[in-house]
């Protein structure tokens, strides 16, 4: 089998993906690494529950889900901006199938902390040999974070931490984190290769500020288990490949990793 890249799309960014996002995804499969796409949708849950007059919260950093929120969040993701990224893909040459962490219980989850957040949920267990059945048929999957647990409840699933858990499952070593900027910056220059402590210093003397910390944390957030690489590229951009190589900046655990 190919090997296997999961790539993370925020939900910022969904609704302005390049044509060159996805004929970059067609390239990856040319050259034998084949993408599982996993998407949030942030922007377009707000959009809907604005207009249904649903009340919405945020609480260190995750949205409370009640039940009315959870409807709302699954008939997004799973509806309207799954199957937007199924048809760009599909228009692009790759054959898809866009389904949700419920679906072959491919993300059993359970409850984060129901007092405070409701239907927010953490992945348990990732039903990998659903992945690799689809991956052997040539088949790309788009993948929507909500998960179930054994009584059949739902949970909103953060995509940051559905992503990684997946990589995990599968032992993905590298993940792309696409969002809608071209990487991290230092003296207005584009940072190709970082450590995960590299960061966290440019976090500390303000190279990296306001909206790139939550992106550049996401990012390191994923970095777990065999995940040694993760790419932030953007996803708005023309030039998305090089000479077969990611443009945007890739972040290691460590120096020794950069090294190699």
């Amino acid at each position: 089998m190919n090997d296997v890249m999961v790539v993370k799309c925020g939900g910022s960014t969904l609704q302005e993906l390049s044509d060159e996002f996805f004929s970059s995804m067609k390239l990856l499969k040319n050259m034998n690494v084949t993408p599982i796409i996993v998407h949030g949708g942030g922007p377009e849950i707000d959009s809907l529950l604005q207009k249904l007059d649903v009340k919405s919260e945020f609480v260190n950093g995750l949205r409370k889900t009640t039940a009315e929120v959870l409807e709302v969040a699954e008939m997004v993701l799973t509806g309207k901006v799954n199957k937007l990224l199924v048809t760009k893909l599909q228009q692009a040459g790759l054959l898809s199938l866009g389904i949700s962490g419920c679906d072959g219980t491919l993300l059993k989850a359970s409850a984060i902390n129901e007092t405070e957040l409701g239907f927010v949920g953490e992945v348990n267990q990732v039903n990998a040999g659903l992945l690799f059945q689809l991956l052997s048929i040539n088949v790309v999957p788009v993948i929507a974070p909500i998960g179930m647990d054994d009584n059949g409840t739902h949970f909103n699933i953060n995509a940051d931490t559905a992503a990684a858990a997946i990589a995990e499952s599968i032992s993905a070593k590298k993940m792309i984190f696409v969002t809608d900027v071209a990487g991290i910056l230092k003296d207005n220059q584009l940072q190709k290769v970082v450590s995960v402590s590299e960061v966290e210093e440019m976090i500390k003397d303000g190279t990296i500020y306001g909206g790139m910390i939550p992106k550049v944390k996401g990012a390191i957030k994923c970095l777990q288990g065999n995940i040694e690489e993760v790419y932030i590229i953007n996803g708005k951009s023309g030039n998305l490949m090089t000479n077969g190589e990611l443009v945007g900046t890739k972040i290691v655990k460590s120096k020794e990793l950069i090294n190699n």
